[in-house]
Formats: C-alpha cells, sequence, structure tokens
C-alpha cells in the first residue's frame, strides 16, 4: 500500500487497542476499573481525544492482557 494511503499511526494505535479490548470481553468501563482512571480515560484515548504515553500504554496492554510488543509490530 503506498504510504499516503496507510492510516496514521495514531489511529492505527487507536484502532488495535480498541480491538485489544473488544477481543478481550471488556467494555470500556471494565478497563477503566482495571486501570482505577475514570471510564473517559478509556473513552478518549480510544477516540483520539487524548493520546497515550509510553507507562500509560504499557499499563492499558497489561488490562487488556496484550503484550505491548504484539501492537507495536502490527503498526509497522
Amino acid at each position: 500500500m503506498p504510504r499516503g494511503l496507510q492510516p496514521n499511526p495514531h489511529t492505527k494505535l487507536r484502532e488495535l487497542l480498541a480491538q485489544a479490548r473488544d477481543d478481550a470481553g471488556l467494555k470500556q468501563a471494565q478497563v477503566a476499573a482495571l486501570l482505577k482512571r475514570p471510564q473517559s480515560f478509556v473513552s478518549k484515548y480510544e477516540n483520539g481525544e487524548r493520546k497515550l504515553d509510553v507507562i500509560e500504554f504499557i499499563e492499558v496492554c497489561k488490562a487488556l492482557g496484550v503484550s505491548p510488543s504484539t501492537l507495536i509490530d502490527q503498526l509497522s
């Protein structure tokens, strides 16, 4: 696929995180509870209103039961 047609990496990561949550059978509120954060935290990073820093990304991956490196590999 030509570079111009590929999704933005931030968009792709948001999609991967939302898919991982769905695959884990979790709702946003459940992930938020595992993270000890409000549900809006999950909603905002999934909708692109907020970006995760590296530490938050790792914490979210742990809550979802997915390896951070697995998601990073899927970005390329």
